[in-house]
């Protein structure tokens, strides 16, 4: 586990594409827990250790995961993720297919299909749909690949992975939408880059960026990503 950020409030670690932010049905053990594990042995405490998690990230996406060591952090984290106000999470995706523009907006509604555990594009009128807006530039590219940086305006299931499908650029090694091969390591190119907010407690602005996947072709991008 890297960690990336700590203080007596907050901490922020690198997620790999094998992590799962929360226990879920597989019963595997969460990123949670294994930080958990890092606090009470580092900080040799007695009893429980308190870890409240403020987002998610999906189990095959990389990059920060940011949680909070105390109830006062989580309650003023919650607050400012759920209004999108003082935080902002930039990600990065790898596309095959380039984007019909070099940076845009995308707003649509989605529908979560519970049992697919995947999000569709519907219309507004839908039961249940909820609005998704998110912008993207195109920042690099190589013989094949194309690199988006990506800036959320709402947080929905699979928001990214679905929009981006929806304009034909499927997320590289996202079977579930529409990329045609899975990759290696059984995780898709999508990557949280960073995440700026105002710290719940000082007040200070924050940034908080996460390395890039040891991958070729991650580095191969980045290193094309004009200065």
């Amino acid at each position: 586990m890297q960690v990336l950020y700590e203080d007596n409030h907050i901490i922020a670690v690198s997620k790999t594409c094998h992590e799962i932010v929360q226990g879920d049905k597989t019963g595997d053990i969460p990123l949670s827990e294994t930080v958990k594990a890092y606090i009470k042995e580092k900080y040799q405490k007695p009893g429980e250790v308190f870890l409240g998690v403020t987002h998610r990230l999906d189990r095959p996406t990389t990059g920060v995961v940011l949680f909070a060591r105390t109830s006062k952090a989580l309650t003023r984290l919650n607050a400012m993720f759920q209004s999108h106000e003082q935080i902002r999470k930039t990600y990065w995706a790898i596309v095959q297919t380039p984007p019909p523009t070099p940076q845009g907006r995308l707003e649509n509604y989605l529908w979560r299909n519970e049992k697919q555990n995947k999000s569709i594009v519907v219309k507004p009128s839908t039961k249940d749909a909820k609005h998704a807006a998110l912008s993207y530039k195109v920042i690099a590219q190589s013989d094949r690949y194309t690199l988006l940086e990506i800036n959320l305006e709402t947080g929905r299931h699979h928001q990214i992975r679905c929009q981006l499908a929806a304009i034909g650029c499927p997320i590289k090694g996202d079977l579930k939408y529409g990329a045609k091969r899975s990759n290696p390591d059984g995780g898709i190119s999508l990557h949280a880059r960073k995440i700026e907010f105002i710290h719940p407690v000082s007040k200070l602005p924050i940034v908080i960026t996460a390395p890039i996947p040891e991958d070729t072709l991650w580095h191969t991008l980045e290193n094309n990503i004009p200065l």
